[in-house]
């Protein structure tokens, strides 16, 4: 028997004591990471909540096994916010759809969460009206044709079968006693109710598909209202990704249990806090970033070479070439060749030792 089909459904229970200490150390990391922020400057902040949201938008949709390009959603998340990171790429609009709704649920989390803005972030997430090659019914709750919804996870031809979600005639009072419960201020701490309303969600699984990044989405919505911020300085997104595998071995065993889903929110918690630590790498980032251009404020950089750089401060893949150079800012192999020799002689950009096949190129970090 799953969760959703016992007569006490949807009647959570936990264990307050058990969960206590643990809710009380989050808390205490949330209100010490916003004083830390706090403290840094609003350049600073700004370039924070930028890799925050960067890596939120990509790793909850890689969670779904969809890989987006990072520049795309570095540049959506930053237009969006009135950020000029510089010149921008061409931006695929299901790009722009997922970073409408992790901005719409964090920069509005005390907005009410409604029917029509779910399936309006719903609308945004399926632009063409295509899951894939499949086209899906978008900006509605998923009816007969979708046949029966199964949670699963894993590669094409391998995935794993968690659970079974209720029927598409369910849908409709389901989602209808969520959203009252979500839109009651009532309720009791704030950060349980991100873990409860994520596990919910996910067990009514309303849409045809999209729910575990809309499941996210709320989660994020609850956690920012929780700390009365619409910056963000922590993906909880990214952390999930990490720990995948443990995520949906405990949604699976609290499928199958008893309504008492103290299991879930220690884990959601503990992911949580762990997010928050991991936290001290975006930040540290951020400040690599700062110092460098502090220690290069007197010098002199075309655009190119700003881009570059700014790239390799980011998150680049690979090894720098002089090939990838010219790819990257548009240019002939000799430009590149000509932007790279006059930093290597700045000493801004240094070969690397480990050679290969073609000589790469390492950001130098020492001055």
């Amino acid at each position: 028997m799953y969760i959703h089909e016992r007569k006490d459904w949807p009647h959570f229970k936990w264990n307050h004591a058990r969960l206590s200490e643990l809710l009380a150390e989050v808390r205490y990391r949330q209100g010490r990471l916003l004083g830390r922020m706090d403290a840094v400057g609003f350049q600073l902040r700004e370039e924070a909540m930028l890799e925050a949201l960067t890596q939120d938008v990509l790793k909850t949709s890689e969670i779904e096994g969809e890989k987006l390009d990072t520049q795309q959603v570095r540049s959506s998340i930053a237009k969006k916010l009135g950020m000029d990171i510089g010149p921008a790429p061409q931006i695929d609009r299901h790009v722009d759809g997922i970073v409408e709704i992790m901005l719409d649920a964090t920069c509005h989390f005390n907005a009410h969460l409604t029917q029509e803005r779910l399936f309006g972030w719903h609308a945004a997430l399926f632009p063409t009206g295509r899951s894939g090659f499949h086209r899906i019914a978008v900006g509605g709750w998923r009816t007969k044709a979708s046949g029966v919804m199964q949670v699963v996870s894993g590669p094409y031809g391998r995935e794993k079968v968690h659970y079974e979600a209720p029927s598409y005639k369910r849908i409709k009072n389901e989602m209808s006693g969520f959203i009252k419960w979500f839109n009651n201020t009532q309720e009791s701490d704030l950060v349980i109710k991100s873990a409860l309303a994520h596990f919910w969600f996910v067990t009514i699984h309303p849409f045809e598909d999209g729910n575990g990044r809309i499941a996210r989405a709320i989660a994020d919505m609850l956690l920012a209202r929780s700390e009365k911020s619409k910056q963000r300085f922590y993906s909880m997104s990214a952390q999930i990704q990490r720990e995948r595998n443990d995520y949906y071995n405990v949604l699976e065993n609290c499928q199958k249990g008893s309504l008492d889903i103290t299991l879930w929110i220690e884990w959601f918690l503990n992911c949580l806090q762990r997010a928050i630590i991991a936290s001290d790498e975006i930040l540290k980032t951020v400040l690599t970033k700062a110092t460098f251009w502090r220690v290069h404020s007197g010098e002199s950089f075309n655009e190119r070479q700003r881009l570059v750089i700014n790239r390799l401060l980011d998150e680049f893949e690979g090894k720098l070439n002089s090939s990838k150079w010219a790819k990257l800012t548009k240019c002939s192999q000799d430009t590149a060749l000509r932007d790279i020799t006059d930093l290597l002689e700045r000493k801004i950009l240094l070969k690397d030792e480990a050679g290969g096949r073609s000589t790469s190129y390492l950001l130098s970090l020492t001055r």
